[in-house]
């Protein structure tokens, strides 16, 4: 981590730097493991660590949450509903914008670093422990489930609203035994690893439903449905699907978010309820995030009821997404979004035209280089005039000239302007931008990664 992430409004601010040094010292040890998109599918570390350490996940209940994309902004409108209703939570969710210390969560800021470094050096000698014990050392996203998991249960939280990091069923985070699972849409993405259908990656992602659990799903293409659905007959778990026991039954564009009407597990509806993000997609999120936390209630379906709706109004008014169409600048309008994959900029593109009026769209993208960069252009190139290309600072970013070669091929050469340094590709983005007479309808757009936001976020000095 840089001195860059000590500007992060998310994380608490140390009062000297020995903190920051300290976390500084435990990343760059967390970064000699394996990394996040190297995977030996197995549940044996985490299980084997959990059992050393008592099994603190199991001191808490949970909220699981799977799908490709919307995960971490479903997550969000989780914690801040049940916060409301005065439950203390934890939040464990992946990837971080600007610092590792987001991932892990209580009552919906970021732990310390110093509780950080605490709970890392706690469970180090364990990590140790099982290292020496297994054929395949503990993965980074391993170590920190683990970290998660102490940290929920030392709290102690209420309730723990869990994402995965990539699949379901040998994710590190399915040691737990949430009474409620959450699967937001399922597209296409890390094809690899987890199957080249919507279906075959429902068979691994449905591997969070449980046994007798509560299973709230969103919208699905049919074989991803099919496969949902076998799976919670397997295992004899309910099914509540968006657009049947619950949904959003009304949307409309407000300024700065939009006004929906949505519907519980109970059929009651909630009226008048803003929220501060935009894109129908954010709408669906939200109608997920009331049917899980209705269902952790045990309001709503068989039993009927509702919750309080001022409650719910308070607690969606308060939702924010870091990095998710977040606008961090105006003249020209500065957009940052995370979408980093085909159905992710889909939504994206959807949304910008329903809620901002841009005349002349710049876009400034770095992608990683595992994912479908030509299928994601594709799909900006109608709404960008231009776009520069550029390359975040972490291993996983595809090299810039790779980009820009796929980039000349959706946009064409002369769309096409290429800066190494992000700081500069924003600046020149911000300059082409400016070419349009009227900056009210100028706008950029810096996406392609959670990571190149986050950087761009440190750039313009989001607070």
């Amino acid at each position: 981590m840089s001195d860059k992430a000590e500007q992060n409004p998310y994380t608490v601010r140390p009062s000297s730097d020995e903190p920051a040094s300290a976390l500084r010292d435990v990343e760059l040890e967390l970064a000699k493991r394996w990394p996040e998109n190297k995977l030996e599918p197995s549940l044996d570390r985490i299980e084997a660590l959990m059992d050393i350490l008592g099994q603190p996940q199991r001191a808490f209940p949970s909220i699981h949450i799977t799908g490709t994309n919307g995960k971490t902004s479903t997550a969000r409108m989780i914690e801040q509903l049940l916060n409301t209703f005065e439950l203390r939570t934890g939040r464990y969710t992946s990837p971080h914008v600007e610092s590792v210390t987001e991932r892990i969560t209580l009552d919906g800021s970021p732990i310390s670093a110093e509780r950080f470094v605490e709970t890392y050096r706690d469970i180090e000698p364990y990590v140790q422990m099982v290292d020496a014990q297994q054929s395949v050392p503990m993965s980074f996203f391993e170590v920190l489930t683990g970290m998660a998991y102490a940290a929920f249960a030392d709290a102690p939280v209420d309730v723990a609203v869990v994402e995965v990091g990539m699949g379901g069923s040998w994710d590190a985070t399915n040691v737990i035994d949430a009474a409620v699972s959450v699967i937001t849409p399922i597209s296409l993405d890390h094809t690899d690893k987890l199957g080249e259908t919507p279906g075959e990656i429902a068979v691994e992602k449905s591997g969070i439903i449980k046994a007798g659990s509560l299973a709230v799903v969103a919208q699905q293409p049919l074989d991803a449905a099919q496969s949902i659905l076998k799976r919670a007959v397997e295992v004899d778990a309910t099914v509540a699907r968006e657009g049947m026991e619950f949904g959003v039954i009304r949307r409309e564009v407000a300024i700065g978010g939009q006004l929906m009407t949505l519907r519980g597990l109970g059929g009651e509806e909630y009226e008048d309820i803003f929220v501060p993000l935009h894109g129908a997609h954010q709408a669906h999120n939200a109608a997920l995030a009331l049917a899980a936390v209705e269902a952790f209630f045990g309001v709503g379906g068989a039993r009927g009821g509702k919750l309080d709706a001022d409650k719910v109004r308070q607690a969606f008014s308060g939702v924010s997404s870091p990095g998710r169409l977040e606008v961090v600048r105006r003249s020209p309008t500065v957009l940052l979004d995370a979408a980093h994959n085909p159905h992710g900029a889909e939504a994206s593109v959807a949304a910008i035209g329903e809620s901002f009026g841009f005349t002349r769209l710049v876009g400034v993208i770095s992608t990683s280089g595992d994912k479908d960069v030509a299928g994601l252009l594709e799909i900006f190139e109608p709404i960008l005039a231009e776009v520069v290309i550029t390359q975040n600072s972490t291993h996983r970013a595809m090299p810039v000239d790779d980009l820009a070669a796929i980039a000349v091929e959706v946009f064409g050469e002369d769309r096409v302007q290429v800066e190494p340094r992000l700081d500069d590709a924003i600046a020149a983005a911000v300059t082409l931008a400016e070419e349009e007479g009227d900056l009210g309808g100028a706008g950029v757009l810096v996406t392609g990664s959670v990571i190149t936001v986050g950087e761009a976020r440190l750039l313009l000095g989001r607070k």
